[in-house]
């Protein structure tokens, strides 16, 4: 993997990333039979972004440095961390603004208050921070061979 220019486990994030975002774009154009742009950049939903691109990051530095090596271990547990908190506290932000969003629209049915919607896709499901994940390791695993 030397002979890449750039750094081969943050460019498998990147890209493992920008898949994972095309992936939702495709899943919601399939489900709901039109475009929706948004869902390129948009947070939380299937699969996670987050934990693809941690997945792949530590996977490519797997890959170029071994896994008892010190960045390896910074990498894995960053990548840890970055999915407790998609699927942790995330979500619970997430199921808080589906509640706020609750009790703004049964105010606004009685008249008395006329308020923004707030994002609910925050955080992810165990099972999306899970394919995520997934989809991480694979594409590094791929992207990775593709670049030797």
């Amino acid at each position: 993997m030397a002979s890449f220019p750039l750094s081969v486990p943050l460019v498998l994030a990147l890209a493992s990333s920008a898949a994972a975002q095309l992936t939702k774009f495709l899943v919601t154009l399939g489900r709901d039979r039109k475009v929706n742009f948004k869902r390129l950049v948009e947070l939380g939903g299937m699969p996670s972004a987050h934990s693809a691109s941690v997945a792949a990051l530590s996977t490519g530095v797997a890959l170029q440095e071994g896994i008892q090596s010190p960045l390896f271990g910074v990498t894995a547990f960053y990548s840890l961390m970055t999915m407790y908190d998609a699927a942790g506290i995330r979500r619970s932000a997430g199921r808080q603004a589906e509640v706020l969003n609750r009790i703004v629209s049964d105010l606004q049915l009685t008249g008395k208050i006329r308020e923004e919607r707030l994002l609910e896709l925050l955080g992810h499901t165990p099972f999306e921070v899970i394919v995520g994940a997934t989809l991480g390791v694979v594409f590094a695993l791929a992207g990775a061979a593709w670049m030797r």
